[in-house]
């Protein structure tokens, strides 16, 4: 449905509309790829996060702003030491079917998150609770593990160590699943006919590489003010920007690398760019060759004038990146290797330096596939990155562009990927966020980086309560990655949409989460 798309874009609506031409019950949302999955449990990408806070809603949740408010649960409280939480169901909760939500069928819902078979990517941010890991493990049956019933209403979760809970369960690994429904279904439990969540909206029609309906759950204890959602695929982020431009779109997921000023003389204040908790990095794989050779990682990383990344092809508000962390994270100053403080001849004569000591030469060049999926800045950086490399050393690099779950498949495996397009959005503001990814048996340790000593800094953090002692640790390991040049961070990403102006409810937050139930239009 188009909204007013004969109007120019980011004039004043001064129409006095008549009912008819009230303004649409139906949001159109960009939503960058394919979702891969709409099981919680699975699901590890923005794509299907961003259906999933519609469709379901934890224990706790986020309002608008990103704080942590009340959810599935009324009320919670934390024991002294920390390690218990006992979350009070609302009396009136209800599934998209009407039919009670029970403690019980919470806690089978965290089971299932954790079984072997379901092989849940998120999993280990949860691994505080008592037996997650176990029980993923196989080494426990479900029974065993910290999660239980202590009446019809309300959950209690038992935690190995005290640590900052209530962030990782606005996370759809936390969502309430029906497990019961996943078992009589299996993967098919997903489609519109069978998906039964407890959100603001259900599920009600999804057209693969088209897009996804939401209609308004009536059984949601706060009804959504918009009737409709429509998640569409926009992966091309031109496209996406064409699409909006004409009226197809309310929101757009991103929007295509380039000036900001002549985007913002454009569209004036339709276009939101915010501070993100986000890095953009090349993962290379390390566990094959050439990779496995660290002169030739350090001189890769060392070749790329990022400044002039972030400024030229980017474009958008992006900082250089030359750590895994970006700023901005809580309690955590971070950690950069010394060469981040260096000018760019200086970088540009080690890397030269390193690349020769890897036995590489003009005669004799490195060889790399880069992989990236379908995406224009993708394209553009890809691109660039590979300029550079081929100008300041010599590198020959074969660009493969590929379709998300193709993309996401082949970085999983680590078989075929040499350079690949990487980049992480914080699940939770911490830099455990960010530097779990590679700790050795991660599924989302896609370089296949392995350091015992890393592993055992991360542990160590994780026990501790003391915010001091966290840093301290955490910034040790980040330096043992960043040491390893394990990956390439190119640079920090910004938030950025446009937002049509009868919209109301979209407020820039750390995490860029923007439930459509927060959502509103006016005239």
């Amino acid at each position: 449905m188009r909204f007013l798309s004969s109007l120019p874009i980011g004039l004043p609506i001064l129409l006095a509309l008549t009912t008819a031409e009230a303004p649409a019950r139906v949001l159109e949302r960009g939503n960058g790829p394919e979702p891969s999955t709409l099981d919680v449990h699975r699901c590890q990408e923005i794509a299907c996060s961003n259906v999933l806070r519609d469709l379901y809603e934890g224990l706790v949740t986020q309002d608008a702003k990103g704080r942590i408010v009340a959810g599935l649960a009324e009320r919670y409280q934390r024991s002294a030491d920390g390690k218990l939480w006992t979350f009070h169901l609302r009396a009136a909760a209800r599934w998209s079917d009407g039919t009670m939500i029970t403690a019980d069928q919470v806690v089978a819902s965290f089971q299932r998150a954790f079984a072997a078979s379901t092989a849940a990517p998120l999993a280990p941010l949860l691994y505080a609770i008592r037996g997650a890991a176990e029980l993923q493990a196989g080494q426990i049956p479900p029974s065993d593990l910290g999660v239980r019933a202590l009446d019809a209403q309300t959950v209690e979760i038992e935690l190995k160590q005290p640590i900052d809970l209530l962030p990782r369960l606005t996370l759809p690994i936390a969502f309430p699943l029906r497990a019961d429904l996943a078992a009589a279904h299996g993967s098919q439990h997903t489609q519109p006919e069978r998906l039964v969540g407890n959100g603001a909206y259900r599920l009600s029609e999804w057209r693969p590489q088209s897009m996804i309906t939401l209609q308004r759950n009536p059984h949601f204890h706060s009804p959504a003010p918009i009737e409709q959602v429509r998640f569409h695929v926009t992966e091309d982020a031109a496209s996406e920007l064409k699409r909006y431009a004409a009226g197809d779109l309310h929101i757009t997921e991103t929007v295509p690398p380039g000036r900001m000023d002549r985007l913002r003389a454009r569209f004036g204040e339709q276009l939101r760019v915010s501070p993100y908790l986000g890095v953009f990095f090349l993962g290379l794989n390390i566990e094959r060759a050439p990779l496995d050779a660290p002169l030739l990682r350090e001189a890769l990383s060392l070749s790329i004038d990022r400044e002039l990344l972030v400024r030229a092809v980017t474009g958008m508000g992006e900082l250089p990146a030359y750590a895994l962390v970006p700023p901005g994270v809580r309690e955590y100053e971070g950690a950069l290797p010394k060469w981040a403080q260096w000018s760019t001849e200086q970088r540009l004569v080690r890397a030269r330096i390193a690349y020769a000591e890897a036995g590489y030469s003009a005669t004799r060049p490195a060889r790399l596939s880069m992989r990236f999926n379908t995406s224009t800045v993708h394209r553009r950086v890809a691109l660039a990155v590979a300029a550079m490399w081929r100008e300041q050393l010599g590198v020959i690099t074969e660009l493969r562009n590929e379709e998300w779950k193709v993309f996401v498949q082949n970085r999983r495996q680590r078989r075929v990927t040499e350079v690949f397009r990487g980049g992480w959005i914080a699940d939770f503001d911490d830099a455990s966020s960010f530097l779990d990814l590679f700790v050795g048996d991660s599924p989302l340790n896609w370089s296949g980086y392995r350091d015992p000593r890393y592993d055992a800094l991360l542990q160590s953090a994780q026990h501790s309560a003391d915010t001091a002692v966290r840093a301290s640790l955490h910034a040790e390991a980040e330096a043992r990655l960043l040491e390893a040049h394990a990956i390439v961070p190119l640079y920090v990403y910004t938030s950025k949409h446009l937002v049509h102006p009868q919209l109301r409810g979209f407020e820039p937050n750390p995490l860029d989460r923007h439930p459509s139930r927060y959502l509103s239009f006016v005239e």
